[in-house]
């Protein structure tokens, strides 16, 4: 049973980090000339949507009320929905200020932090192979901080506020769905205060009279539900330290597209650093795999 828990896992992770890297990042960027604080406004307003109709269709008010009447699930899920919209918003703002490299930092710092949170918390495995993995992680990691031509700051936040965010979530049981609705519901009165403030002062760039934006504007919903579904599932199945090092596809997707697609430099030394980081992961998950 646990290692069918772990390899659903391991899948679930890898679906949400694919998702994130590539299709998040792109279609958060088409979006961005909204201004990140709009933005941000929408993908909170249609999560709550998204999450309060399943919840419904699944019938699953019995789950919400027993969470929502726990005093201490809810309150780490009122401290973990302030981390997720800090995370969406300084995420969308590298974005749209075109930083998704220096974004894409934090997630090459996230899982180190995972990994070494799952030890501390948790006691998740650590052996001798996992230590050299997660060392040339950290080596190469340092070695990438030299080679920017400013201090990423937004890789630093993002990457902090992600892996609190890990390990809150992993230290309640949950359902994953309602657990995101609750969060929803906890910045959704944010969200609506922004929305009326942006509405009534004309800086909305989204106009309610195109088919198009009015499809962009829910898109955002779908585009946060389900890659943060699957790795917060596959985090609970599979653990902090590996679910972690999954995640390394979404930084280097975002590296890679934001080289070849949205033209952000990128040197041979980051390329060096690349290829280090991947040789870490697979000893990481060779090991996973030798020891399950």
């Amino acid at each position: 049973m646990e290692n069918k828990n772990l390899k659903n896992g391991i899948y679930y992770a890898t679906i949400g980090s694919l998702w994130w890297g590539l299709l998040g990042t792109y279609f958060f960027q088409y979006i961005s000339y909204a201004g990140t604080v709009e933005v941000v406004v929408h993908r909170s307003l249609w999560t709550c949507v998204i999450l309060f109709l399943t919840t419904i269709y699944f019938k699953k008010w019995p789950h919400f009320k027993k969470i929502f009447f726990n005093k201490k699930n809810l309150f780490i899920l009122f401290i973990t929905s302030i981390l997720i919209l800090a995370n969406w918003t300084t995420w969308i703002y590298a974005v749209s200020t075109n930083r998704i490299i220096d974004a894409s930092y934090g997630y090459f710092i996230f899982p180190i932090l995972n990994v070494f949170l799952g030890f501390l918390f948790f006691k998740e495995a650590m052996n001798k192979k996992r230590m050299i993995s997660i060392t040339i992680v950290i080596l190469s990691s340092i070695f990438l901080l030299f080679n920017f031509e400013s201090f990423p700051w937004v890789g630093i936040f993002v990457a902090i506020f992600w892996s609190v965010y890990n390990l809150l979530r992993k230290k309640i049981d949950v359902d994953t769905d309602i657990g995101l609705f609750i969060e929803s519901l906890f910045a959704l009165p944010l969200a609506l205060v922004f929305l009326y403030f942006i509405f009534q002062n004309n800086f909305n760039n989204f106009s309610t009279n195109e088919p198009l934006s009015i499809f962009l504007l829910f898109l955002a919903g779908p585009m946060t539900v389900i890659p943060l579904f699957f790795y917060i599932k596959g985090l609970e199945k599979a653990g902090l330290g590996t679910s972690g090092m999954i995640f390394f596809i979404t930084p280097t997707s975002q590296f890679l597209l934001g080289y070849l697609y949205f033209n952000e430099p990128f040197s041979p030394e980051k390329l060096i650093s690349f290829i280090f980081i991947w040789i870490a992961v697979f000893i990481y998950m060779r090991d996973l795999y030798e020891n399950n």
